[in-house]
């Protein structure tokens, strides 16, 4: 992937207490990949990262945020985020492994440059095993799934689909194949609707692609999400079937939108991994490890699944309004 197809910002926060610019100390100049710059739930994600950025740049580092600008090619761009941050020099490196095949080598190459690592948001601790990371910070992708399967069957559905807008990604992949399990957990029964990765966030496509699955199949009684705009694009959807009322959605993360949804009864509930915390911990951790040789024993560090549905609305949409949730 060229470079100028890549988008790299720089978190420039670097205030002290005092709101004067603070002065270079050879802190730790961390590099974060994370998710393209219109994606709702990594927009929370990056504000973890810049809040934590606050202490790491006060003590003389940086916070380097790199994401792509499209998720077409997603292991690829990723893997060669990876190397540029190497390139840059970075001090420590944050990184989901979205896709491992492609992403593995540049991770390993970060270890093998004696770079401390933090792997984050998919992967799981295994990942952190396998490529030699100091910890992995976020949710198990799988168990996600399982609970809003759960839910769901537990909840009035008997019938559901998943939707997977970005065949091939390590995390969707187990997003659907939990919310299978968690459907059969609840004695109900699930499938698996694949959409090309152009449809990932294009509300459109998602709506367009569930009308149609819908009247071919109307058995079908729960969809679940795997992205934000994705469950946006399946409300509209289910509005154009002429479902709306007989279909439930749920889904994974959430922004005001989604909440908004829940609110009034268009989405049934939403699966809460607690994004702001993800980037806000592991930019932490590579930072205390860094610059004073700090450690987090736990190395498994989960910020979910939670879920949010009606019962707990009202204080996570207090949250939302903070760009934290």
């Amino acid at each position: 992937m060229k470079l100028s197809t890549i988008l790299a910002t720089t978190v420039a926060l670097a205030f002290g207490a005092t709101g004067v610019l603070a002065e270079s100390h050879g802190g730790a100049d961390i590099f974060v990949i994370g998710g393209k710059p219109d994606d709702p739930f990594w927009s929370i994600v990056k504000r973890g990262a810049e809040d934590a950025a606050l202490v790491v740049e006060a003590q003389g580092g940086s916070v380097t945020w790199l994401g792509p600008q499209n998720y077409d090619n997603l292991g690829v761009d990723a893997a060669e985020l990876i190397r540029q941050a190497i390139d840059q020099g970075a001090d420590g490196v944050v990184g989901p492994n979205w896709v491992p095949e492609a992403m593995d080598p540049a991770f390993e190459a970060v270890v093998e440059a004696g770079i401390p690592l933090v792997i984050y948001n998919a992967g799981g601790i295994d990942a952190a095993d396998r490529l030699g990371a100091l910890n992995y910070v976020g949710a198990v992708d799988y168990l996600a799934g399982v609970a809003g399967g759960e839910w769901l069957g537990n909840n009035g559905a008997s019938n559901g689909l998943c939707v997977n807008s970005l065949p091939g990604a390590a995390n969707i992949e187990d997003y659907c194949n939990g919310f299978a399990e968690g459907m059969e957990n609840a004695g109900k029964t699930a499938s698996t609707m694949p959409l090309p990765a152009t449809a990932q966030g294009n509300v459109t496509a998602v709506a367009q692609a569930v009308r149609a699955h819908l009247l071919q199949n109307p058995e079908i009684d729960a969809v679940f999400a795997t992205a934000n705009l994705d469950a946006v694009g399946i409300v509209q959807g289910i509005q154009q079937a002429g479902k709306a009322g007989q279909v439930q959605v749920c889904g994974i993360n959430f922004d005001e939108a989604i909440l908004s949804q829940i609110s009034n009864g268009q989405q049934s509930c939403a699966i809460d991994q607690q994004g702001y915390q993800q980037g806000f911990y592991a930019v932490s951790i590579l930072n205390g490890h860094i610059n004073y040789g700090l450690s987090i024993p736990t190395r498994e560090i989960l910020t979910g699944p939670g879920v949010v549905d009606a019962s707990n609305i009202a204080a996570t949409m207090a949250g939302a309004t903070q760009g934290t949730r």
